[in-house]
């Protein structure tokens, strides 16, 4: 049974009469309702994270991708030739063998399975990762702490790429790397949301979004800018940044209020509170009279996702988001790198995904306070999967027309990922807020996971890479159907506090009838 519990504060008037308690929620939006100059500081600088996200991300896309050749002998030799019968010397790379781990090690006859793993171990990397790190923000680090931490490792293990021998270190380097990553974009999203008042707390989330899109379109720019040289280059010019990164975090990101509040940290979380306060109003207010609900169950660091499973209200909203992000995660990480499976340039189309993610995050940006959650969501993973489909049909009728599905699937999809993030924050209280959107992102990754697989075995046909990823996405959005809508909605911090609020409804409804 949950306990209210008086914090008390040194900034408190001794003489202040005896004010009704107000809950936390009400408290922290009276402080930082306003988004103030502050605030946006913090939000934008907290959501950088995931700009180097993306780059650890998606930079397998050059590093690892399948280099063009040419003929040196047309005697045995001709452009429509089978690489791995010719002999070795009527044939050469367009460019040095340096340039792609698939020339530098001699790859180019080897099996799906050898020249994905490198991707595929990343993916599940993330996977394990998010499994293993998901509850600590939640339960001991805190926010900040676990951002600062993923960034770290995930910085370090990239620099430590750069000396990879063969194709094994690097995969298992490729692991660890994403297992340091796993809850960047997760902490990034939650800290920057949580530091703002309800009503600009989607607009916080977007700016998350804006950055991953920026720093997946500054990989085709480095990668041009880099054209001939080594992929280890890649690998500094995305590691050593993230590294400073991680320097200002430690010193200038305040950790959550909600967050130290319901761990007990009271006096951290008003200093918190008044160091962001736009306005002169949480200087002036009392904290004494603040009711704060302390989950008796939150005693371990697996505690949030054992609760999260057997509540049964949880476990079906956390399924069905699950079942979702799956769909979504095979095609959001897949289609950028099945590019070179169609026939259009490599960084001209990494370009076009990565601008095709701008207009996701900007109708996403101005319309979050005017679209349904659930309903957009789920009209995102229905279109995204027809145009999938239809790309593989184009490429069969009308070739021209096959990058134009491709970029409207992948839109689609990236609207899809954006809500499905916002939807899951609004869905779950602050004390499983992070292990919930922890789990969502880890059935992303694990679609991910899949991808380099398929898109290994499609370059012969592109049916098996997008006719698999449309119906993946088409009918994993189907689960939605059941939850509810969380437009406009109040943030809880507990889960009493979300099932009171769940009984209120229900009890409104059933007047109504």
């Amino acid at each position: 049974m949950a306990a209210s519990t008086s914090l008390l504060s040194h900034w408190d008037i001794p003489a202040e009469p005896t004010l009704p308690p107000r809950s936390l929620d009400e408290t922290i939006e009276r402080c930082i309702e306003d988004f103030g100059w502050v605030q946006m500081f913090q939000a934008i600088l907290v959501s950088l994270a995931w700009f180097f996200d993306a780059q650890q991300i998606f930079i397998s896309v050059f590093t690892d991708a399948e280099p063009s050749w040419h003929c040196t002998d047309d005697s045995v030799c001709n452009s429509f030739s089978n690489i791995c019968q010719l002999p070795k010397n009527s044939w050469a790379w367009d460019w040095p063998a340096h340039t792609s781990i698939i020339s530098d090690w001699g790859l180019e006859c080897s099996t799906s399975f050898i020249t994905g793993l490198p991707a595929s171990s990343f993916f599940f990397g993330c996977l394990v990762g998010g499994l293993g790190l998901a509850t600590l923000a939640d339960s001991t680090l805190g926010r900040k702490n676990m951002l600062l931490f993923s960034c770290l490792m995930m910085s370090l293990s990239s620099i430590f790429t750069v000396f990879s021998p063969n194709i094994w270190i690097y995969s298992a380097l490729k692991f660890i790397n994403g297992f340091g990553r796993a809850t960047v974009g997760t902490c990034a999203l939650v800290l920057s949301t949580e530091l703002v008042g309800k009503r600009w707390r989607g607009q916080a989330g977007v700016i998350g979004f804006f950055c991953f899109t920026l720093g997946f379109l500054s990989l085709p720019v480095m990668a041009y800018v880099n054209i001939g040289s080594s992929w280890r280059t890649l690998y500094l010019w995305i590691s050593v940044p993230t590294i400073l990164y991680c320097i200002l975090v430690h010193f200038l990101v305040h950790e959550s209020p909600r967050w130290l509040f319901v761990k007990g940290r009271k006096e951290e979380a008003v200093t918190t509170l008044k160091s962001m306060a736009p306005t002169a109003t949480a200087f002036t207010m009392s904290f004494s009279n603040i009711l704060v609900e302390q989950e008796s169950w939150n005693d371990n660091i697996y505690s949030s996702i054992w609760i999260l499973l057997n509540k049964q209200w949880a476990a079906r909203r956390l399924s069905a988001l699950m079942v979702t992000a799956f769909g979504i995660g095979m095609v959001y990480y897949g289609m950028p790198l099945a590019l070179g499976n169609l026939s259009v340039n490599l960084y001209l189309g990494v370009t076009l995904n990565a601008l095709s993610e701008l207009p996701a995050s900007l109708i996403t940006f101005f319309l979050i306070g005017k679209i349904n959650r659930k309903d957009s969501l789920l009209g995102f993973t229905i279109l995204s999967g027809i145009c999938s489909v239809l790309c593989v049909v184009m490429g069969r009728i009308w070739p021209s027309l096959q990058i134009a599905m491709e970029l409207i699937s992948f839109f689609n999809t990236c609207g899809a990922f954006n809500m499905s993030l916002i939807y899951t924050l609004e869905l779950f209280p602050t004390c499983v807020r992070n292990s919930a959107i922890s789990m969502v992102r880890q059935a992303l990754v694990l679609g991910g996971a899949f991808s380099p697989l398929l898109v290994a075995a499609g370059r012969k046909n592109n049916l098996i890479t997008f006719g698999v990823f449309g119906i993946a996405i088409g009918f994993c959005g189907l689960p939605l159907i059941g939850l509810p809508e969380t437009r406009g909605g109040t943030i809880c911090d507990t889960m009493d506090e979300e099932e009171y609020k769940q009984n209120e409804k229900a009890a409104a409804a059933a007047n109504l009838a």
